[in-house]
């Protein structure tokens, strides 16, 4: 099914960012390496691809769009975008200014991995306009690094933010906790080095075996074993209590940063606004409907040259179900939580007359807090949130 994103309706240019999409997303797919636990429309051997593959971004943005969009928010991901050269990457940011023109104050992010960064490919990003490096840390444990399958060194991590810092006031380490292996002390380890080099964000995930991923496979075949239950949780109130004493508040279940430092992207989603999404895998959200680009290269670059879009799976999702999966994202946001104002405004929809027996559930159970104006995830109900959310859908 063809999706044609709508013109601009420049007679109202205040359409609220639930309607009117105010960030994008660009998908970078080439990476060194296929690490284990990835499910992301990546690929390793593909490097020469890639100037075929801007070719293309180009062209599918020039298909989907009539003019420049101007946006508050850009995240360009992968994949691994910096394994691009550093004229490349020059190419690409050209590219993207052309069509989505960064509103004052905007922010625009670039996911690193440590070991493809260097003074020329920083500086090309910095020239281009991106404002914020997201820095693919995982762990500073050797072990760790290897039960994850990731091809840097925990020195790596150092070296690459001496690059960063200096050129980048906002940037973020991802970290990963629960490898096959890893212990709370090498986990407390993690965090302690993590904080030495000054993040003002800092993304800490629990490991997640996605299924048909590497890690998900040796699992079955017995050849790893994730940590036990109360080690993970362990880990994970560590994360919290730590971070939080370091002066990083916790805004997300995951996503730790100093007051102003919040990723704006990320916001997005959890807020459930809509967004732009382009490239190799690229999901989008504009005007109700929800899209996914293929994530088969070959059959990418081969629709987009013979001037088809890329587009997979499509999905409009009714009223009552949008508004349902908007309160599940917006609970994910820990300081916020649900505004019910906010969400009658978004959604139209009275959040106790859709929610109510849930709510009242969890509150009862301890795992949500109202105070009459917002609704959010208590402490012990963060370590239960996957099924808090589950009940409200």
């Amino acid at each position: 099914m063809t999706v044609v994103l709508a013109p601009i309706d420049r007679s109202c240019p205040a359409d609220p960012p639930w309607i009117r999409p105010r960030a994008a997303y660009i998908h970078i797919p080439f990476c060194a390496h296929k690490c284990g636990y990835c499910d992301f429309a990546s690929l390793a051997g593909a490097d020469h691809l890639a100037n075929r593959y801007l070719d293309a971004l180009a062209a599918e943005l020039e298909l989907a769009l009539d003019g420049p969009r101007p946006v508050a928010s850009l995240f360009i991901g992968g994949g691994t975008p910096t394994r691009l050269n550093a004229d490349q990457l020059s190419r690409l940011l050209a590219t993207i200014a052309r069509w989505f023109p960064l509103l004052d104050d905007g922010e625009w992010t670039v996911e690193a991995n440590p070991g493809t960064l260097d003074p020329d490919k920083v500086d090309a990003l910095a020239s281009g306009g991106v404002n914020r490096i997201s820095l693919g840390a995982q762990s500073f444990q050797p072990s760790s690094l290897r039960a994850l399958e990731r091809n840097h060194d925990p020195d790596d991590v150092s070296r690459a933010v001496a690059l960063i810092a200096p050129r980048f006031d906002r940037w973020s380490l991802d970290l990963i906790f629960g490898a096959p292996g890893s212990t709370l002390d090498q986990w407390r380890d993690d965090l302690d080095r993590a904080l030495a080099l000054g993040p003002s964000h800092l993304s800490c995930y629990g490991l997640v075996f996605e299924k048909g991923t590497s890690l998900w496979k040796r699992r079955l075949d017995g050849l790893v074993r994730p940590v036990d239950e109360e080690v993970e949780h362990a880990m994970y109130a560590e994360t919290i209590d730590r971070l939080s004493a370091a002066g990083l508040l916790q805004y997300e279940i995951s996503n730790f940063a100093r007051p102003g430092h919040e990723s704006r992207h990320n916001l997005v989603y959890w807020a459930n606004d809509a967004y732009y999404g382009f490239g190799l895998g690229a999901a989008r959200y504009v005007a109700g409907v929800r899209s996914v680009n293929t994530r088969d290269l070959p059959a990418y670059l081969r629709r987009i040259e013979s001037g088809q879009d890329a587009t997979g799976p499509v999905e409009r999702l009714d009223p009552e179900a949008r508004a349902r999966e908007t309160a599940v994202l917006m609970l994910r946001r820990t300081a916020i939580g649900i505004d019910r104002e906010d969400f009658r405004l978004r959604t139209g929809f009275d959040l106790d007359a859709l929610c109510g027996p849930s709510l009242r559930r969890s509150c009862s159970r301890g795992w949500l807090e109202d105070d009459g104006r917002r609704v959010r995830l208590t402490r012990s109900g963060l370590f239960l949130a996957d099924t808090v959310m589950s009940d409200l859908l």
